[in-house]
């Protein structure tokens, strides 16, 4: 008897005895588990609890708790904590525990955890994919002033309300292409657009590109002479005084009454560039663009300067693209304008030899058509160009090697110009000696009435590095700012067609446009070649 009851000592020390967990849970278990003691059959009062446990449901739980608490049984040493309403909770590892009794007494049911996405997915395949209930229909848009700014227009509501409260004072005229311009970048496009290069890579983006440019080689020249006839030399080419300091003071204005203004050729000055082509036998099978270099310096400039319009026409034959020179309308010219013109050329004069004036002799019948081409050969990037520059004049070295030289006008500066003079005009000065592989620059500064206050002379390389120190502009991001749009452009224009290229209000963007007809000197060109 002894030792029967250490044996129950050690089972339930060690939680191995589930029967004797199940004589715990009920009092007709604590009944039979006293007889069973008595009578020494353990075996049979086991059997009869678990019976007892099965049927008597959530009584053997209260019982199990008073059996607990008093001393007559051996579970009395288990552990027990009690909750909020006061019942006892066995933290005992019972492995015979009933579900199927909890799950009916609080509601359970195997079909409400049944996953309906899992492999009993019976229910979710046989619903039906359309609803039974109808689609709502919403009421129209009664906007009709800006269908996408919402359900109300300009001072007053749009809808069956009748007239606004406050109406638009006044007959004043609606707004046109509201929302259009820089800000909104969604203008009307024009029925010939073709294509568009957006102005999306910064100016650091930029300047981290390294641009190869070869240096200029001359193939060919032409010279334009008083009444407009065209021979395929240097007859027209003036040569640089050098003494130019000593007409400091001179009245530009000397000459006025009888200057003879430019006149615009059109297409056919883009002819006399390509005859002298065809005079010397230049090939083109390995050119990408052939243009004057002036279409060149619209582009280059664009990287900084975005308040210019320019266009120009560009037509594709046997692999090359022909970029001619459009110019724009211009509004009339007053006097003083035409003046201002007119003080470049008369420094022009002044600033060259002239053999047919004598010294001391004043300036006069100064012709703006007379002029002198050079033809170059030159690579930007991956691109070859040949371009036809005109020159001012030239000098020369003590070996006797022929350089050009750009001859320029500019109002003296002040404090408050000189910023400006900098960051627009030496870039185009820069701009255009750069790619002709002109060395110096000579500027005469004049005052406001035309006369000659001081002169400089600039070396091209030296421009970008004074300008560099102040931050203004970067001549490598006008290289790879030509080399992006050459590259856009070489690749849309197709074989035999002509387009017009155009850098217009709201000044974001380059824009292709498709022409109706290609000029008669590059149709007679191309034949001849």
């Amino acid at each position: 008897m002894e030792a029967h009851n250490g044996e129950n000592m050690m089972n339930t020390l060690f939680g191995e005895d589930d029967d004797e967990e199940q004589r715990q849970s009920s009092p007709s278990s604590s009944a039979s588990a006293s007889s069973s003691n008595s009578s020494g059959g353990g075996g049979a009062a086991a059997s009869s609890s678990s019976s007892a446990a099965s049927s008597s449901g959530s009584s053997s739980r209260s019982s199990s708790s008073r059996s607990s608490s008093g001393g007559g049984g051996s579970g009395s040493e288990r552990e027990a904590d009690e909750d909020d309403t006061g019942e006892v909770i066995s933290h005992s590892n019972n492995n015979n525990y009933n579900y199927h009794n909890e799950e009916e007494e609080y509601g359970y049911n195997d079909d409400d955890d049944k996953d309906l996405f899992g492999d009993d997915n019976e229910d979710y395949v046989n619903t039906l994919s359309k609803s039974r209930f109808p689609v709502p229909v919403l009421p129209p848009i009664r906007n009709t002033n800006h269908p996408t700014r919402g359900g109300f227009g300009r001072g007053r509501w749009q809808n069956d309300r009748g007239a606004g409260i406050l109406p638009r004072p006044g007959t004043y005229p609606p707004r046109q292409n509201y929302g259009y311009g820089s800000k909104y970048f969604n203008g009307p496009r024009d029925e010939r657009f073709v294509s568009e290069l957006k102005f999306a890579k910064s100016e650091e983006t930029l300047a981290r590109k390294c641009i190869t440019f070869q240096e200029p080689c001359e193939l060919a020249c032409f010279s334009r002479v008083e009444g407009g006839d065209v021979y395929f030399d240097d007859r027209s080419l003036r040569l640089f005084k050098r003494l130019i300091t000593e007409d400091v003071g001179a009245d530009l204005n000397e000459g006025f009454d009888t200057f003879t203004e430019k006149k615009d050729l059109g297409s056919q000055g883009f002819g006399d560039l390509l005859a002298s082509i065809r005079n010397k036998n230049i090939p083109l099978d390995r050119m990408h663009f052939v243009t004057y270099r002036n279409n060149l310096n619209k582009i280059m400039a664009t990287a900084y300067l975005r308040n210019e319009p320019w266009e120009m026409g560009v037509h594709k034959r046997k692999g090359v693209v022909y970029l001619d020179v459009h110019k724009l309308p211009e509004r009339p010219k007053s006097v003083m304008d035409r003046k201002r013109c007119y003080w470049g050329y008369c420094f022009e004069s002044l600033a060259t030899e002239d053999p047919r004036r004598s010294d001391g002799e004043g300036i006069h019948h100064v012709d703006a058509n007379v002029e002198y081409c050079a033809v170059v050969k030159t690579k930007l990037g991956a691109h070859r160009i040949l371009m036809g520059a005109e020159m001012d004049c030239c000098d020369s070295t003590d070996e006797g090697r022929r350089f050009y030289v750009e001859l320029k006008t500019s109002r003296e500066l002040e404090y408050h110009t000189e910023e400006k003079y900098e960051r627009e005009k030496l870039l185009k000065f820069w701009i255009q000696s750069f790619l002709a592989g002109v060395p110096y620059i000579v500027v005469g500064f004049r005052d406001d009435n035309g006369r000659l206050v001081r002169t400089e002379r600039l070396r091209t390389k030296d421009i970008t590095h004074r300008v560099k120190m102040k931050n203004y502009w970067q001549g490598g991001v006008c290289l790879a700012f030509a080399d992006e749009v050459l590259c856009w452009l070489y690749g849309t224009v197709k074989e035999n067609e002509d387009y017009i290229l155009q850098f217009a209000h709201p000044f974001m963007r380059l824009e292709l446009l498709q022409a109706q007809s290609c000029p008669d000197a590059i149709t007679d060109h191309v034949q001849q070649l």
